[in-house]
């Protein structure tokens, strides 16, 4: 018999503030809008239920997390990384984690790294500085 603890409501709400981080502060600055909808359309970062390798226990929850985590500092970093093999290697090693648990995470480094950018472009999923209607 195995004895497996279950993952944390704390931890199941931080993988999802992970997966708002990516779409709301990571891929505006690499996507314009219409890219960002199809990954939307696409359910990228939203595990389905029929494929869904991740069972909720704190093991694979801690991996995810990781995982994101280590996506969300290579792509913030992205443009002043020295050891671009490094960043890859990390990337490509969390990107492939995620694709285990059913996150399906089909971007690339090379997506990424020559992106044009966003910066300064208005967009739709930016989180807005404040929730008040003026």
């Amino acid at each position: 018999m195995k004895v497996v603890v279950a993952s944390t409501e704390e931890q199941e709400r931080h993988i999802s503030e992970l997966v708002d981080q990516l779409y709301t502060e990571i891929f505006p600055k690499f996507f314009p809008d219409d890219e960002i909808k199809g990954l939307k359309d696409k359910h990228v970062l939203k595990p389905q239920e029929t494929d869904q390798m991740y069972n909720s226990n704190l093991k694979d929850a801690f991996q995810i997390i990781s995982s994101l985590q280590a996506i969300v500092a290579v792509l913030e970093h992205i443009d002043d990384c020295k050891h671009v093999e490094d960043y890859q290697n990390m990337f490509e090693r969390n990107s492939m984690n995620l694709n285990n648990f059913g996150y399906y995470f089909p971007l690339t480094f090379a997506q990424f790294k020559h992106a044009e950018s966003q910066s300064g472009e208005f967009s739709q999923y930016v989180r807005p500085a404040n929730n008040w209607i003026v």
